[in-house]
């Protein structure tokens, strides 16, 4: 009953023409400046604004010319190993002895390189074509290294000239030393065979494990160089590792992509 009286009093009364209007309270000015300022930062960003992306992918350190696998000429057994793993040798060094029917035989280094892996040992029999070293195509042990990253195909055409590049050194404690930068000195845009990669790096495990996912491309990345730390090249953290870089070390590559705009605007 009284809300009925309120009612009828109210339409019963004139409109309160003679008071003031009361207009937002600052607080209300206040966010309404700030969503404004912020519309309109957006809309600028939107227009000239870029997003940065990065595509992540296994990598290896190595020489620019890469490995080539040393493979018996003759079948028979090894009598002797004349070379040590780590070592530099010349084209056409004597690396094994091999004894055949026809008498000894001694197996030889194709082109100069460091002998990364040595697959033979004394006493055991091999077979024509059998896989008995790997030699890295080097001719001084002060050779600038490379990272060869394998990323994938759909990614290649996104890669720009001399990106940016950071690279997890397996290695290398990321925590303590960072990551070590790099530039993309050339994208290979053919994709990447099992066997191509395996011929390249020496290693055929190396080959099946970069392929797992699918054929990547190959990028070859230029490691940026300092004279202020141990390993002679640049990194993330101030001195980097107290160490050299060695070849055939994995890493895993982290590579900038072209900028792309927010938004694509429609024109009629």
């Amino acid at each position: 009953m009284q809300f009925r009286q309120q009612a009828l009093a109210k339409l019963q009364s004139p409109e309160e023409l003679d008071l003031p209007v009361r207009f937002a309270r600052p607080q209300g000015w206040l966010v309404l400046s700030v969503t404004v300022v912020a519309m309109a930062a957006a809309s600028v960003w939107a227009v000239t604004g870029s997003v940065t992306s990065t595509v992540s992918a296994p990598a290896i350190l190595t020489h620019g010319q890469g490995s080539y696998l040393l493979q018996s000429p003759v079948a028979g057994q090894v009598t002797a190993v004349l070379a040590k793993q780590g070592e530099t040798l010349p084209a056409n060094s004597p690396l094994l002895k091999v004894r055949t029917h026809q008498g000894q035989t001694v197996v030889r280094t194709l082109d100069a390189g460091r002998v990364s892996a040595l697959a033979a040992t004394v006493g055991q029999i091999i077979r024509t074509g059998a896989n008995v070293a790997s030699v890295e195509k080097v001719a001084h042990t002060k050779d600038a290294l490379y990272a060869t990253v394998y990323v994938p195909a759909e990614n290649a055409a996104s890669i720009p000239d001399d990106a940016a590049v950071d690279l997890t050194v397996q290695s290398v404690p990321t925590q303590e030393y960072g990551v070590l930068r790099g530039h993309v000195k050339s994208v290979d845009r053919a994709a990447q065979s099992p066997q191509a990669i395996a011929a390249f790096l020496g290693d055929s495990q190396l080959g099946e494990q970069f392929t797992k996912k699918g054929r990547p491309v190959a990028v070859t990345v230029r490691l940026d160089k300092s004279s202020a730390t141990k390993s002679g090249y640049k990194w993330s953290s101030a001195d980097g590792p107290p160490f050299k870089l060695t070849s055939m070390t994995l890493a895993s590559g982290s590579i900038r992509l072209a900028d792309q705009r927010p938004v694509d605007w429609l024109l009629p």
